[in-house]
C-alpha cells in the first residue's frame, strides 16, 4: 500500500496519535495499541489479542485474511488500527517507538519510510529469522529494501505498486476520447508528455465540473516512479536537485496544472474522496492499490465506469511491508501473523479480492493472480495489466529522506494550483523547506 510521503514529526505527533485511538475493531472491541490488559494472555497462551496499525488499504479486512487466522487460530484476536493518512500515522509510530510504548504488536511501514526504519534496527524482530518466512519468495530488491548490510530483515513486503491509469470510460467518451483500454493506452504510450497532451485534448471538451487528473501530486509521482535514479545517487545519497526523472517530473506537473487539466486536490484528504463519487476527474495515476481505494470512494453509482490502460511507462509508486517492534507485547505470536499475512497464498487473496499486487514472488506466479480481473472496473484483466508492469519495472535506490522530499515536492505543487503560488518559485520554495527540515 502507498499513500503520500512524510512530514515534519514534531507538528504532526500529538493530533496522529489521537487519530490512532479511532481504529477498525474486527472482532473483541477496540483500544488504543499498548493498553492492552495483560491478563488477555493465560497460562497456555490462549486469549491474545494482537493489534495491526496500518494506514489506507492494506486489503486484509477485504480479503477475510483476519477472520481467516482467527478461525484457525481459536486463542487470538485480531484488531486492525487503521489511519486513512499515512502522514498521521508515521509520525505517531515514530513518536511511539521513540518511547517505547504505546506500540501495535505489528506495524506496517510504507517504502518511503522503510530506509529510516532499517536505521533503527535494533527497535525491531529481524522477521528474516522468523520461524516460516522463506525470503527466497520474495522479489530480492523487495527483501533488500528492509534488509541492513548485516543481513537483518527489520519488515516483511506486502505489496509494490506497478503503475497503470485509471479512467473514466463514460467522461472519455463525453470528450470524443476512446474509451477501449488498448486504444486509451496506446495514446499517450511511451512518453508521459503525450498523456498530458491528451487531457488538454479532453479538457477542451470536458463535460461540465469535470478535470482530466485529480491531481499534480499523482501525476508528479508516477512519472518520478518511473525512472531510475530518484531522489537518491546509486549510493544512496539525497540528490534528489541533480535527478533528470525528478526534474521532468516537476516540469511535467507545472505545465498540467497551468494548463488547467488537474483538479488541484490534495490526494487522499476528505475532499479528494468525495470527488470520485462526484465524478470531478476523469483519471488517477493508478498504481496497482489505488483501485481498491477507487472502488470504495466512487461508491455502487459509479460500478462499471472505471477502466484500466496501460500507463505511458512502467513504475513503482509504493508498496509497503510489515514489521514487529520488540517493545511489542506478543512477539512471537505478531512474527507468526507476520509471516502468514506475507506468505504467497495471502498475497495473492488480497490482490484478487483489493488489487494490492504481491511483492512475493511466488504469488506473482499463481494463477489467481495472472488471471486476476475486478468487476467494478468492467472485469479489466487486473493480473495481466499490473504483472505485465511489474516486470518492466526498474528499482530504484530507497533513501532515508525520499518520503520527506516526495511530500515537500508535491506540497508546493498543490500551492501551485490552490493558492496561485508563481510556478517560478516554486521549486526553490520546495528546495528551501527540503533543505530545513532534512536531518531534523
Amino acid at each position: 500500500m502507498r499513500i503520500p510521503g512524510t512530514a515534519s514529526t514534531a507538528r504532526r505527533a500529538s493530533r496522529a496519535a489521537s487519530v490512532l485511538g479511532l481504529c477498525v475493531a474486527l472482532v473483541g472491541g477496540c483500544g488504543v495499541a499498548g493498553d492492552l490488559d495483560p491478563t488477555d494472555v493465560d497460562d497456555a497462551g490462549r486469549g491474545i489479542t494482537l493489534t495491526i496499525g496500518d494506514f489506507g488499504t492494506f486489503g486484509y479486512k477485504e480479503a477475510g485474511l483476519f477472520n481467516e487466522y482467527m478461525t484457525t487460530h481459536p486463542g487470538i484476536t485480531v484488531v486492525e488500527h487503521n489511519v486513512q493518512d499515512e502522514n498521521t500515522y508515521y509520525p505517531a509510530f515514530q513518536t511511539r517507538l521513540a518511547a517505547g510504548r504505546g506500540l501495535d504488536d505489528i506495524q506496517a511501514v510504507e517504502v518511503g519510510r522503510i530506509a529510516q526504519v532499517v536505521k533503527q534496527v535494533d527497535k525491531f524482530a529481524d522477521l528474516g529469522n522468523a520461524e516460516g518466512v522463506d525470503r527466497s519468495a520474495f522479489l530480492p530488491w523487495k527483501w533488500q529494501q528492509a534488509t541492513t548490510p548485516d543481513g537483518r530483515t527489520v519488515a516483511l513486503g506486502t505489496d509494490i505498486g506497478p503503475t497503470a491509469v485509471c479512467y473514466r470510460k463514460d467522461l472519455f467518451q463525453q470528450a470524443g476520447l476512446p474509451t477501449d483500454r488498448d486504444e486509451v493506452g496506446r495514446l499517450w504510450q511511451g512518453d508521459w508528455a503525450r498523456f498530458v497532451e491528451v487531457g488538454r485534448r479532453f479538457q477542451a471538451a470536458a463535460p461540465a465540473g469535470t478535470h482530466f487528473i485529480d491531481s499534480t501530486s499523482g501525476l508528479f509521482n508516477a512519472v518520478v516512479a518511473s525512472g531510475s535514479p530518484q531522489y537518491d545517487d546509486d549510493g544512496g545519497r539525497l540528490d534528489y536537485r541533480n535527478s533528470p526523472g525528478v526534474r521532468s517530473a516537476w516540469d511535467l506537473s507545472l505545465s498540467a496544472a497551468q494548463a488547467g487539466i488537474s483538479a488541484g486536490l490534495k490526494q487522499f484528504d476528505p475532499q479528494w474522496n468525495q470527488a470520485f463519487a462526484n465524478s470531478e476527474f476523469a483519471t488517477v495515476a493508478c498504481p496497482s492499490w489505488m483501485t481498491a481505494i477507487i472502488s470504495g470512494k466512487s461508491g455502487e453509482a459509479n460500478r462499471g465506469k472505471w477502466d484500466i490502460a496501460a500507463a505511458p511507462a512502467a513504475g513503482n509508486w509504493g508498496g509497503s511491508f510489515l514489521s514487529v517492534p520488540r517493545a511489542g507485547r506478543h512477539r512471537k505470536e505478531a512474527e507468526a501473523l507476520a509471516v502468514w499475512l506475507t506468505a504467497p497464498e495471502q498475497q495473492a487473496k488480497v490482490f484478487v479480492r483489493a488489487g494490492n499486487l504481491p511483492s512475493n514472488a511466488t504469488a506473482l506466479d499463481r494463477p489467481e493472480v495472472q488471471h486476476a480481473a475486478l468487476d467494478y472496473f468492467g472485469d479489466a484483466p487486473t493480473g495481466r495489466i499490473y504483472v505485465a508492469a511489474a516486470t518492466s519495472v526498474q528499482p530504484a535506490v530507497i533513501g532515508e529522506w525520499d518520503g520527506l522530499v516526495k511530500n515537500c515536492l508535491t506540497n508546493t505543487l498543490l500551492s501551485v494550483e490552490q493558492h496561485r503560488r508563481p510556478a517560478a518559485e516554486a521549486w526553490s520554495a520546495a528546495t528551501r523547506e527540503i533543505d530545513g527540515k532534512v536531518g531534523d
